[in-house]
């Protein structure tokens, strides 16, 4: 989870040149190999260094630094095999160029025993937001438990009850999920306002991750490994990003990229963009025929041919235009449902917001952003203003916070102070996102990336009922590529919404096609 797309919104958009010079030399010094590894975040181990890099315990100034990593033995009984593998769970320190720590980067890995590190790949991970922890990927879709984020799980109360996950991808890869800093346990160690910029930026942010990535690569000795990069939501921003960013700047390459319901092109969501319609309008009839029965994208050829041709043509002529506008509002007001006289008034052009309102308001109901799909309802039904949360993905926040803590304390035994950030808002609300014309977008840095590796290889997976990251809009956004990149990026869509991994057979389907990619 969980990128937030703008409404009509204006973004702010560019990246901090502070953030990206300032921790192009960040880093956390190389530790000591030694059977028990260093604490997470010490700076001891090279003799000669300054004062701060030969501290080698916390100091009184830091009373809530993280605690040490903490590796365990686990064993996973899954139908027809066992797994044996050591999970880690601890933190990489952050520098700025001067060496003056900046924060502490939270990881969780997992790591198959008995496995060749040459040929052992291992696949780092994270979510979006920004502002969102690992935890999704990691409880939802791949990791070695698993949290049920369907049905009855669908509700604050819910018994944080993870199990076995029979679709973990630890037998084919190792894992890393990675918190950025103010999600999960990570956290900031200076103070100020320069600090924050150094990561809540676009740049900040990609190049603190990758920074993360080299030092785990080094202190675990996994340089020679096949390494893969895994992002969901604003993940697909970052994704690229990072990967062209270990490719020019640190000398890692990566051999697969897997984005899960990903953001590429924030212009397709911003201002007065047409495209935000062409890209929604599948995802509403998609919600509208599963009312109905169990839907496939193959069942909205129709739509989707509809969407990039005469709807397209009837939105570019403006509303000024009647009888192109009521053609267009007739037609969506047919297949979605809605009432002819509402989407008149719109105009046939649905927000997000909107779409969630009107599709089931004559039964007091709003649909889920994350998954339309699933239903809640309305707070306040009568009020001319729209004020509801989101009933596929509010109920998940408390449970899924609980199931985390509770597996990184009781089972892996690693106990940080301080709180748990699941998904923290406050990120999003002070990230910098830039300034100017052009909004954040990714497509570039996927070009870049394709061009720079002919063996590395895309896996693009989405959910039909998703309006936080609707598919259709990265189909639009990848189709305008060049060849030598179209034939390499899978593009697939599975039922489900945001988290389509929640529905059994969706996440069957997606680890079997992260394994083929990987054992390419």
């Amino acid at each position: 989870m969980t990128t937030s797309l703008p409404s009509r919104a204006i973004l702010v958009l560019a990246v901090s040149a502070f953030a990206l010079a300032g921790l192009a030399r960040a880093d956390d010094p190389p530790q000591p190999r030694s059977e028990t590894a260093a604490p997470a975040g010490q700076k001891g181990g090279r003799g000669g260094g300054t004062q701060s890099a030969q501290q080698a315990s916390p100091s009184a100034a830091e009373p809530h630094r993280l605690p040490s990593d903490s590796t365990t033995k686990q064993t996973l009984d899954l139908p027809g095999r066992t797994l044996n593998f050591a999970a880690t769970a601890g933190s990489i320190r952050v520098f700025d160029g001067k060496g003056e720590p900046l924060a502490d980067i939270a990881y969780t890995s997992y790591e198959l025993d008995g496995s060749d590190r040459a040929t052992r790949p291992v696949t780092f991970l994270f979510n979006g937001g920004p502002g969102a922890s690992s935890a999704w990927l990691q409880f939802g879709a791949a990791g070695p438990w698993r949290l049920p984020l369907d049905g009855e799980a669908l509700s604050p109360s819910a018994s944080p009850d993870v199990k076995p996950n029979a679709e973990t991808w630890l037998d084919f890869t190792d894992l890393v999920f990675i918190d950025p800093v103010g999600t999960g346990y990570s956290r900031f160690v200076a103070t100020g306002e320069d600090a924050r910029k150094s990561f809540y930026s676009v740049d900040g942010d990609v190049n603190a991750i990758a920074l993360v990535i080299r030092r785990w690569l080094e202190r675990h000795d996994r340089l020679v490994s096949p390494k893969y990069v895994a992002g969901e939501s604003y993940g697909g921003i970052r994704g690229p990003k990072v990967v062209r960013q270990l490719q020019v700047q640190h000398g890692v390459g990566v051999r697969g990229l897997i984005l899960v319901s990903p953001l590429l092109d924030f212009r397709e969501f911003t201002g007065t963009s047409l495209l935000q319609y062409v890209a929604t309008l599948p995802s509403y009839v998609a919600v509208a025929r599963e009312a109905k029965g169990p839907v496939k994208r193959a069942d909205l050829a129709d739509v989707e041919a509809y969407a990039r041709g005469e709807f397209l043509a009837d939105l570019v002529k403006g509303e000024a235009d009647k009888e192109a506008t009521n053609r267009l509002a007739d037609k969506v007001a047919e297949l979605t449902g809605i009432d002819r006289a509402v989407s008149r008034r719109l105009a046939g052009r649905f927000d997000i917001g909107e779409f969630r309102r009107e599709f089931d308001r004559k039964n007091g109901k709003v649909t889920g952003r994350y998954d339309a799909s699933v239903r809640g309802l309305d707070p306040y039904p009568d009020s001319g203003n729209s004020r509801f949360g989101d009933p596929s993905g509010d109920a998940l926040q408390a449970p899924l916070t609980s199931a985390a803590v509770d597996v990184l304390t009781r089972k892996l035994n690693w106990r940080p102070d301080g709180s748990y950030e699941v998904l923290n808002g406050a990120v999003e609300g002070q990230w910098d996102f830039g300034r100017g014309i052009n909004p954040p977008q990714s497509v570039s840095d996927l070009r870049q990336v394709l061009a720079a590796d002919a063996k590395l290889n895309v896996l693009v997976a989405h959910g039909l009922f998703d309006l936080a990251t609707p598919y259709f809009g990265s189909k639009r956004v990848l189709d305008q590529l060049p060849a030598f990149a179209t034939q390499r990026i899978k593009f697939v869509v599975y039922p489900g919404g945001h988290m389509f991994y929640s529905r059994d057979g969706s996440r069957q389907a997606l680890r079997g096609e992260v394994e083929g990619l990987i054992r390419e």
